[in-house]
């Protein structure tokens, strides 16, 4: 049989494209499966309606993906159809696609806590990980559910892909028809592809990219659902987020809206000793104190320890991350450097002089300590911790007792703690402890012998709360016996959120995803209380210096909660759009114009007040484009100390 227009191969080649569309139909399915509750789809219509804005963001997944693939099938070589040659195009298919394909399943898990699809920041998480075998196998262990639809999604599409083959043919003689045919072909479906992957065939329109997916909803967090990992994961391949940044705001409008060099007056010198703990994935949630207010029906605390130090402590209960991993929750806390698309620490401009609670308390003679129970180096603490300059740090190493590794993530909270306490024990005053704790995390476990202890609540990690919080409360306990007590600052706040059970508070309403407490304990009672004002990580470096009377002028885009003329607002990012919140309204801003305006109330983000634009909103675009623009050139210039 001759062949010169090759009909069968470019029959089969679609065939084998529609089943990566087919497959990717039915990775969104689960997505929304597992994530509903969190996207606010009201409708089937609605669903569709998004899967099929979705399928511009698919196409350009699949061809990146399959770019080769579809070359090595339509490229005259002689042999195409030859079967050897289309086994190795089955492995290579199958390899390519099913390999990205996964990515899809890691989020119908991950999505609930990072609440964004996956990108290539995730890579630079992992990469400062030693147990990335024993991370995997735990993953596939705990969510074997997920693993088994993964297998069973791809034996389906094994078996699809075989049950439409190619024809066995001959080329004739003659083959210039042939080789002009292929030519038109491969032009064809060239030009087609070029089209998918930039989004379509516009000029003037660049490639689509994760911002675009809010164009198709009317709700922030039903962009996540039209697109699809892959894709975040290749637009993200190689890309450098932080790059100068130009709105031709005014440096005196940036000057006088943020302040960026900071100076206060309104405390007496002291040099109090400095605890601050950093709770990791200690929501606003799971505590009573942070919770009087939300008219939650039958709510429940887990943290009765916190809940009772806050009664002699100032609280700020309506605090937000401004990242949402750990490592966006240290370099936010400890030097006022929040992450938005990718984490600061792992850009190329994390290692520079950044004045920061390390460097300032350093100048006034405090001893500087970092502890985290975790193995030395884990999730990069040990790497930035030496930039921003901490005398010492205390992890899995130091701790020297494998025994009570909690077989995840590094030593438990309880005896971890015991330990920080009896080094601080030997230090000199003044000195800056921070401590980053572990066990409040997934596997969601608890020492043995506290089996029963805590109540497992509605959720895992309410379990793993509890018992935090009771490691809290020994921790407390043994410090109240020593001489430092009295003369120490206690800062307890968390890095970011976790799993959620009062979903129409604290998941459904996007603004919440990212609410943390702040509490700051004085066992002296100087400060006392229940502040509402917004808050942020990024206030909290320049409150303790406000507090301790620090006369110098330091670098800080947050303010001292303490100040009365502070400024209160809070600014985070997800899924391609920054969120900035001040005064009565909350803007989103795409990172080149505000695409939403909402009332302060509807966190929801339910209703958008665009086309009612006024002078408040005006000027909240502006302000949020003033803070990112010097947010940026700052970092690029190296411009993170005064000097």
């Amino acid at each position: 049989m001759y062949r010169f227009f090759r009909v069968n191969e470019y029959k089969v080649l679609a065939y084998r494209l529609l089943l990566v569309y087919i497959m990717y139909f039915v990775a969104r399915v689960l997505f929304f499966y597992y994530n509903n509750d969190l996207l606010d789809i009201q409708s089937y219509s609605a669903f569709f309606t998004i899967c099929y804005h979705g399928l511009a963001f698919d196409t350009t997944a699949i061809l990146y993906i399959n770019s080769l693939f579809i070359v090595l099938s339509i490229f005259p070589f002689w042999i195409n159809t030859k079967p050897v040659y289309q086994k190795f195009l089955f492995y290579w298919y199958m390899v390519t696609n099913l390999t990205f394909y996964s990515l899809n399943f890691v989020d119908l898990i991950y999505y609930r806590y990072n609440f964004a699809r996956t990108t290539m920041a995730v890579v630079d998480i992992l990469k400062n990980e030693k147990s990335l075998t024993f991370m995997f196998f735990r993953f596939l262990s705990t969510y074997w559910l997920v693993f088994l639809l993964y297998i069973g999604v791809s034996i389906l599409w094994i078996f699809l892909y075989k049950k439409v083959k190619v024809n066995e043919v001959q080329i004739k003689p003659k083959v210039l028809p042939y080789l002009l045919s292929s030519t038109i072909g491969v032009l064809i479906v060239a030009t087609l592809s070029i089209g998918g992957i930039r989004g379509d065939f516009k000029k003037s329109t660049r490639p689509i990219n994760l911002v675009d997916a809010n164009r198709f909803v009317k709700k922030p967090q039903q962009a996540d659902l039209v697109l699809n990992t892959p894709f975040a994961f290749l637009r993200t391949l190689g890309v450098k987020s932080f790059k100068k940044t130009n709105f031709n705001i005014p440096e005196s409008f940036v000057n006088a809206t943020f302040s960026p060099i900071k100076q206060y007056n309104n405390n007496p010198s002291t040099q109090p000793n400095i605890v601050l703990i950093i709770t990791e994935s200690f929501g606003r949630e799971y505590s009573g104190a942070f919770n009087k207010h939300t008219g939650i029906k039958d709510y429940v605390s887990h943290t009765p320890f916190v809940d009772s130090l806050a009664q002699h402590s100032l609280i700020f209960s309506n605090a937000y991350a401004n990242g949402y991993k750990s490592i966006h929750g240290m370099s936010s806390i400890l030097s006022g450097v929040p992450s938005f698309k990718d984490a600061f620490t792992s850009s190329p401009y994390a290692k520079q002089d950044i004045q920061s609670l390390v460097s300032t308390l350093k100048d006034k003679g405090y001893d500087t300590s970092f502890f985290h129970g975790a193995p030395n180096g884990s999730m990069g603490f040990l790497g930035f911790g030496n930039i921003l300059g901490f005398d010492h740090y205390y992890g899995m190493t130091e701790y020297g007792n494998d025994d009570d590794f909690d077989g995840s993530w590094g030593i438990w909270d309880e005896p971890f703690m015991q330990f920080m306490k009896k080094t601080i024990d030997t230090k000199k005053a003044p000195f800056f402890t921070t401590l980053f704790t572990v066990s409040s995390h997934e596997p969601y476990i608890v020492p043995n012998k506290y089996k029963n202890k805590f109540p497992k609540g509605n959720i895992p990690m309410h379990q793993c709360i509890s018992y935090t919080d009771f490691s809290f409360k020994k921790f407390f306990e043994a410090a109240k016996k020593e001489p430092w007590y009295k003369n120490t600052l206690f800062i307890i706040t968390a890095d970011h959120c976790n799993q959620v059970d009062y979903t129409n508070y604290y998941s459904e309403q996007i603004m919440n995803r990212l609410a943390i407490p702040i509490l700051i304990f004085d066992p002296n009672g100087k400060y006392k209380g229940e502040n509402t004002d917004l808050a942020q990580h990024i206030d909290i470096y320049p409150t303790i210096l406000d507090m301790i009377g620090y006369k110098d002028p330091f670098r800080s885009w947050g303010s001292s909660l303490l100040d009365k003329n502070h400024k209160d607002f809070v600014i985070n990012y997800n899924s391609g759009v920054y969120y900035y919140a001040e005064g009565k309204y909350i803007c989103t801003f795409d990172g080149k114009k505000a695409i939403g305006f909402y009332a302060a109330s509807d966190r929801k983000l339910t209703k958008n007040l665009i086309q009612y634009r006024n002078t408040e909103m005006n000027n909240l675009e502006t302000s949020c484009k003033a803070f990112l623009q010097d947010y940026y050139n700052r970092i690029i210039d190296k411009k993170l100390n005064i000097q």
